[in-house]
C-alpha cells in the first residue's frame, strides 16, 4: 500500500469534524453502571503450561450486563507483589488462544490480564467468549462493526467496550497488584479498547499503548479505504442506504475520537502511513484529541508499515515509556 492519506504534516493537526453524539456521557455510564450492578466475583484458577518463568491463571469475570468473559492472568514466577498491571485487548477477529501467546508484558515484570474477545476468535486465534446478544438486533453485514448498528443500544461494540473497562476494574483488584500503575494496552481493535477504557474510567488507568488503533474518525475512515473492517460499513449502507443515518448515529457512540477527550493517562500511541486498515488520519484524530489534562502523550509514527504498526519497534518504544 503506498501512502494514500493526508501528507504528515497535515496528520499532525489533523481534527475529526465527526460530532459527539448527543448524551454520549450519560449513554456510557448507564451502560457501565449496569454492568457492574449486575457483576459477579471473579473466579481464577491457576493453569498448567509448559513455561517455567511465568504462572498463568484462567480467569473469569463479569463483562457487559453481568456476562461471562474470559481472561488468562500471566504472572512473574516467584515474584513478589505489589506488581504493576497490564490489561491487554485483542486485535480484530482474534481470541485469547494460550497463555504461551503473551509473554511480553509478564517479561517485563508486570502481572498481564489478557482479555478475550467475546464472539471473536475464528479468524487467527482462538477465543472462549461467547456473545450471548450478538443475534437478534437487526441485519448486518459479516464481520463486527455492523451487528446490531440500527441503535446504539444493541451495537456490538457497546458490548465489547463494556467489558474492557471491566476488565480494567477487575484488574485493578486483583491480589499482588498496584492498581496505582495500570496499564492499558493493545493493537488496532485493541488499541481501540484501551483508548476507550481509558476514556472511560481514567481514574483507573495510569499509561496507555495503543498501537494503530481501530474506530478512530469513523465517518472520514469509512469514505477513504476499501479495506476491512471499515469497508464493512460501505457494503452494509450499499445494500441499506436508507439506514445510513441510523448506522453513523450508532457508530458514533463507539469513536474512539470522543474517549480519547477524556484521557488523563500517559498515552503512547503508534501511527503507520501506509495502514490501510486503520487509516493515518484516523489515528491522529484520536491522539490530537487528547487533551492537556494527559500527563504526557507521545506518537511513533512509522512512515513505511502498514498495518503491522512497528512491530517490535512499538513494543520496545510503549514498555519504555509507560515504565518511565
Amino acid at each position: 500500500m503506498a501512502l494514500f492519506d493526508l501528507p504528515l504534516p497535515e496528520l499532525r493537526s489533523y481534527r475529526s469534524p465527526s460530532p459527539e453524539p448527543p448524551g454520549f456521557d450519560a449513554f456510557w455510564s448507564g451502560t457501565l453502571d449496569g454492568a457492574r450492578q449486575a457483576a459477579t466475583p471473579p473466579e481464577i484458577a491457576e493453569v498448567s503450561t509448559p513455561l517455567r518463568g511465568i504462572t498463568s491463571y484462567d480467569v473469569t469475570f463479569s463483562g457487559y450486563a453481568g456476562q461471562p468473559v474470559k481472561a488468562w492472568l500471566n504472572v512473574p514466577a516467584g515474584a513478589t507483589g505489589p506488581l504493576p498491571v497490564a490489561v491487554e485487548f485483542i486485535g480484530y477477529g482474534g481470541g485469547r488462544g494460550l497463555p504461551i501467546d503473551w509473554l511480553l508484558w509478564a517479561s517485563a515484570g508486570y502481572a498481564h490480564l489478557v482479555m478475550d474477545t467475546r464472539g471473536q476468535g475464528g479468524s487467527w486465534r482462538g477465543g472462549d467468549t461467547p456473545d450471548p446478544d450478538g443475534t437478534g438486533a437487526g441485519p448486518s453485514t459479516p464481520g463486527f462493526l455492523t451487528r446490531g448498528a440500527l441503535a446504539p443500544d444493541t451495537l456490538y461494540y457497546r458490548r465489547l467496550i463494556t467489558d474492557a473497562v471491566r476488565a480494567v476494574e477487575t484488574a485493578a483488584d486483583l491480589p499482588g497488584v498496584d492498581a496505582s500503575r495500570l496499564v492499558v494496552t493493545g493493537k488496532s481493535q485493541g488499541g481501540a479498547l484501551s483508548l476507550a477504557a481509558a476514556g472511560l474510567v481514567p481514574d483507573r488507568v495510569s499509561a496507555v499503548a495503543a498501537g494503530v488503533p481501530f474506530l478512530c474518525d469513523i465517518r472520514r475512515a469509512i469514505t477513504i479505504t476499501d479495506s476491512d473492517p471499515f469497508h464493512e460499513v460501505v457494503r452494509f449502507l450499499r445494500v441499506n442506504p436508507h439506514l445510513a443515518a441510523q448506522v453513523l448515529n450508532s457508530l458514533d457512540h463507539i469513536d474512539v475520537v470522543h474517549f480519547a477527550k477524556r484521557i488523563t493517562a500517559k498515552t503512547i500511541v503508534s501511527v503507520a502511513l501506509m495502514d490501510a486498515v486503520c487509516p493515518p488520519s484516523g489515528v491522529f484524530a484520536a491522539y490530537n484529541a487528547i487533551g492537556a489534562a494527559s500527563a504526557a502523550k507521545q506518537i511513533e509514527v512509522f512512515e513505511w508499515d502498514g498495518h503491522e504498526g512497528g512491530r517490535g519497534f512499538f513494543d520496545t518504544a510503549a514498555l519504555e515509556f509507560v515504565s518511565s
